[in-house]
């Protein structure tokens, strides 16, 4: 299973790489931000497969995600100490996400983009992310938990 989670982990990563993303943010990017576009990657596909697949397979790759991004913190160079801080943050700011991302249908436009734009340096009233983050959401319906685990997949949506 740990290679489907690198697969899986893998696709979460080459999805959060669109360029475009970040050309709608109103500052440079940085790993924080890279990390918190991740994050709602990570967020929506655990939203929409959470009904088709087990819990312990679910949690297996949320553990995995986690100790892959914990290894992406040492590489950078930080200290044990603020490894530890850095990733208590990074999960309440996870745990912050799958929150709204839960709600996400229930959400009008105006909520979506207040939202996005509490994370990530965007303006309020754009609906770029929201638009995207629909998007995704279809995307993900329409195709299965283990078309991830395959391999890097070229995402058209």
């Amino acid at each position: 299973m740990n290679n489907n989670y690198l697969n899986i982990y893998n696709n979460l990563i080459k999805l959060t790489r669109n360029k475009l993303l970040y050309a709608k943010m109103s500052k440079n990017e940085s790993f924080s931000d890279r990390l918190i576009i991740f994050f709602f990657h990570f967020g929506f596909f655990l939203k929409i497969y959470k009904k088709n697949v087990s819990s312990k397979v679910l949690q297996g790759l949320y553990n995995y995600v986690f100790k892959q991004i914990e290894l992406s913190i040492r590489e950078i160079g930080y200290g044990d100490v603020s490894i530890n801080k850095n990733m208590k943050e990074f999960i309440n700011l996870m745990y912050s996400i799958i929150d709204k991302v839960e709600l996400w249908e229930k959400l009008n436009l105006n909520e979506k983009c207040k939202f996005i734009s509490k994370f990530l340096h965007v303006d309020e009233k754009s609906t770029f992310f929201s638009d995207y983050f629909n998007k995704y959401v279809d995307y993900l319906t329409k195709k299965s938990f283990n078309y991830f685990t395959k391999d890097v997949i070229q995402h058209k949506f």
